[in-house]
């Protein structure tokens, strides 16, 4: 069955009080890396049944939600002004694209679906409205990847509604684009000011020198998708299990790493893809926020995490025990201090920000901390947040939550091709059903 979702007004929203004009600014060195330099997708679902700070008047109406972001954005576009700008694209090769403060504004488009939020369930998996749909379409005048931000808000029949969110990673990172749309949320619930105040703080970034490289092989694989859920109680039993082994404590993160990383190893050898001594990757990025920027972290919403990778023979990974994956990466963990000290002082041979993208490499991003989860626009927290994460060249799993009212983890992944899904899959549905 098909949902006609028919989109009303496309415009640029501009910041409601004047920003510093004419500004170029320069971008730090982990913004600039060149693997970030692509369009983040996301959608957050909002049942909409009642404006909990709503003060309406005897004949007046309420205020759309399209409406109430949509001004709340241009607010919060004031704050954080280089958002409402456009980046500059280097004048010589070799050069560094930067951030020019126009004040042009962010895309924003407003759109009405002809069914409610219960009709698509909540965009629960699989979605049975596309994507596309509930994305903003990119503004004919302005390269996509030029634009810093679009949004796209659809009111369902229901009075729910879907904020379809398009942002580059090359001005912020998961938390820093978190940060900026709860300072919408703020607005859009009528306080004076953001809770947080935006620091850019660009310069603080380490910048330690490069060696030349060629760019990444990217070799395209044809990945299939999988999601599945995991309980707490499945989550609680493993972090005990770690507990008793090791007498120590993991987080559910960890074992959802661990277990997606082990059941995809044992699928790619079960099907004869990897040796026993053949050399298996996880890589998630950790927040570094703590370790790069002291005393001014707080606010911060440019890129700072570090790449933190887990090599292990195939077999160690298949064969053993899940805790026994857990402690690998939670040995990675604990050396994060020390390589970022390290790469800060280029001290590393190799950029551990130049990434591998290869079949024997798993990429895991984790969507349950950057603070989507908790923006409200005045109706709430979002009942449930879908990102896009996936991209042909690499083999990816991310981590987010199952739409409310469920409790627990979704892991939702591109990470094997077809002849490997059934085993994946099995080992998946395995362990979440506490087997």
């Amino acid at each position: 069955m098909g949902f006609a979702v028919t989109r009303t007004s496309k415009s640029l929203v501009v910041p409601t009080s004047p920003t510093p004009a004419g500004e170029t600014l320069r971008l730090s060195s982990l913004d600039r890396v060149p693997g970030l330099r692509h369009l983040v997708l996301s959608l957050h679902a909002f049942d909409g049944a009642t404006r909990v700070d709503a003060a309406v008047g005897e004949g007046e109406v309420a205020a759309s939600p399209a409406r109430v972001v949509r001004e709340a954005l241009g607010k919060a576009l004031v704050d954080y002004y280089p958002f409402a700008g456009r980046f500059l694209e280097p004048e010589v090769e070799g050069g560094e694209v930067r951030v020019a403060c126009t004040g042009e504004g962010a895309w924003f488009v407003e759109a009405m679906a002809a069914c409610s939020l219960e009709d698509v369930k909540h965009l629960d998996h699989p979605m049975v409205i596309p994507k596309e749909e509930l994305l903003p379409e990119p503004s004919p005048d302005v390269p996509a990847l030029d634009m810093p931000l679009m949004m796209q808000v659809t009111e369902f029949t229901c009075g729910g509604f879907v904020v379809g969110l398009i942002s580059v990673h090359t001005i912020a990172d998961g938390l820093g684009a978190g940060q900026f749309i709860n300072a919408v949320g703020d607005y859009a619930r009528g306080l004076p000011k953001p809770r947080l105040s935006p620091v850019w703080a660009r310069d603080l970034i380490p910048d330690p020198p490069r060696m030349p490289a060629p760019p990444p092989k990217l070799e395209l694989l044809d990945l299939r998708e999988f999601t599945v859920d995991l309980t707490p109680d499945h989550i609680a039993k493993a972090k005990s299990d770690f507990f008793v082994s090791m007498g120590q404590r993991c987080s559910a993160f960890d074992v959802c790493v661990a277990k997606t990383w082990q059941s995809r190893t044992r699928a790619l050898r079960l099907a004869g893809r990897l040796a026993d001594d053949h050399p298996v990757h996880v890589c998630f990025f950790a927040n570094t926020r703590h370790l790069m920027l002291a005393g001014v972290a707080e606010g911060f919403y440019g890129n700072c995490f570090y790449p933190v990778t887990v090599t292990c023979s195939s077999a160690e990974v298949a064969a053993g025990e899940v805790v026994d994956v857990v402690r690998a990466v939670r040995d990675a963990k604990a050396r994060l201090a020390g390589d970022v000290a390290r790469w800060a002082v280029g001290g590393f041979a190799q950029d551990p920000y130049e990434l591998r993208f290869t079949y024997d490499s798993l990429f895991v991003s984790d969507w349950t901390r950057l603070g989507f989860l908790e923006a409200d626009y005045g109706w709430g927290a979002p009942t449930h947040v879908v990102p896009f994460s996936y991209h042909p060249f690499m083999a990816v799993a991310v981590i987010g939550a199952p739409p409310a009212p469920k409790i627990g983890a979704r892991v939702m992944t591109m990470c094997v091709e077809e002849a490997h899904l059934p085993e994946f899959r099995d080992q998946m549905n395995a362990f979440a059903a506490g087997k």
